[in-house]
């Protein structure tokens, strides 16, 4: 039964808001009558979908946010998870977020969940109804909950998979942002000083006809190439990163390029690491939600960001498709870390699999977020003494024919 939206004003003449499921917007409108309300304005909602019912438009798709963002997901995944657990039936927890739901959108995105579960719908099928809300990896893990009668307690799992993975990229994302702020102040005041400071100050003795030190040389040469070719360098550069994402659409151009990525010295690792952790994590809350291993591997290979990665995780799922252990299947894809096969021998070996994925799911990243650290915290005096040089390089080109003509007045 669809839900629509309606606004109406009551016996004392107030404007009420609100939802309501019915067939049509006429027995919507009927339905508001019957509670002595006149209805101004009834409205289908829709979210993911157009009126008809097919997918939203390219525009809605690329100018229009999703409803959640990765932190309100996880909140909202939270907050339902915990009325289920309380024993609270799915329709009431649903009724109870959309009432509470301050946000219009993820208002109407609820309603409308609720409406398809109360028209026969399994909650799974009703998100997957909204593929850009919720992903099929999330989808797969709530049909799994369905499926064996423990939907609480795997939304709680689900809940904690969404945390931790956010919790893991905003440290990453902290670890990189102060290097990335020196990097581009110290860009721009190389790009100021080269190419108005020196010309202004290199003028000043052009007159004197004497020849200038190499270093201020060197620095007029420079200083004058980025003035006459700097637009064409900025362009150039830009056209460049274009094409190079343009490039990395292509499978096999970005599995090979992955694959590079994956044997630099410091980041490498630190990619490994991440996606390691991000498939330990996956497979191990889908393998404990009941899942079936070979559906779990192959969801938990989609989330992987490295294609290089993601072609070992795959090949390794027809391994394990025709009959070979999950850990020997990883053992032989020398990409992931041995820790992640390590833990899964253990975990077939007790019979404790997703217990084992999960531990090696944490302890990888935590390594990951202690390597991001040393990284940022190597990187940055670097960052600030190689600008400092820089800097003195540019001083010491003005400075030097200042030093020249005072000993040449002498």
């Amino acid at each position: 039964m669809p839900a629509f939206s309606f606004e109406a004003l009551d016996a004392q003449g107030q404007t009420r808001k609100g939802l309501m499921e019915a067939d049509t917007a006429k027995a919507a409108r009927s339905l508001l009558r019957a509670q002595a309300l006149v209805p101004l304005a009834v409205e289908l909602v829709q979210t993911g979908q157009s009126l008809d019912g097919s997918s939203a438009s390219l525009s809605q798709r690329l100018f229009t946010r999703p409803v959640f963002s990765a932190t309100g997901l996880s909140i909202w995944t939270r907050q339902i998870a915990g009325l289920v657990s309380s024993g609270l039936p799915l329709e009431r927890a649903l009724t109870a977020l959309s009432e509470e739901a301050d946000d219009e959108r993820q208002r109407h995105l609820v309603a409308a969940l609720r409406a398809e579960v109360n028209a026969g719908a399994t909650f799974a099928r009703a998100l997957s109804q909204h593929p850009r809300e919720f992903s099929d990896i999330y989808c797969a893990v709530i049909g799994a909950g369905e499926h064996s009668g423990n939907l609480g307690l795997v939304l709680e799992r689900l809940a904690d998979d969404l945390e931790e993975r956010q919790a893991l990229k905003a440290k990453l994302v902290g670890a990189a942002l102060y290097p990335a702020i020196v990097t581009i102040v110290a860009i721009v005041i190389v790009l100021f000083l080269v190419g108005y400071v020196v010309p202004q100050v290199a003028s000043v003795f052009a007159g004197t006809k004497r020849a200038l030190p190499f270093l201020t040389v060197a620095m007029l040469g420079i200083s004058a190439f980025v003035r006459s070719y700097g637009w064409m360098m900025l362009i150039a550069s830009v056209l460049i990163a274009f094409g190079t994402r343009w490039a990395l659409t292509i499978g096999h151009i970005r599995e090979k390029f992955d694959a590079a990525w994956l044997n630099l010295p410091l980041v490498g690792k630190l990619a490994r690491g991440y996606n390691a952790a991000r498939f330990a994590g996956t497979l191990a809350m889908l393998a404990g939600a009941g899942v079936p291993i070979l559906k779990a591997l192959q969801a938990a290979a989609e989330t992987l960001n490295n294609r290089a990665l993601r072609a070992d995780a795959l090949e390794a799922l027809v391994l394990v498709r025709e009959g070979a252990p999950l850990a020997s299947a990883l053992a032989q894809k020398k990409r992931f870390p041995g820790l992640l096969s390590m833990f899964a021998r253990l975990g077939e070996q007790t019979g404790q699999l997703p217990v084992m994925l999960q531990r090696a799911a944490r302890q990888l990243s935590t390594e990951v977020q202690r390597r991001a650290m040393a990284l940022a915290t190597i990187l940055e005096p670097l960052l600030i003494v190689g600008m400092g040089l820089i800097v003195m390089l540019i001083v010491l080109a003005v400075l030097l024919p200042i030093i020249q003509l005072n000993q040449f007045v002498k």
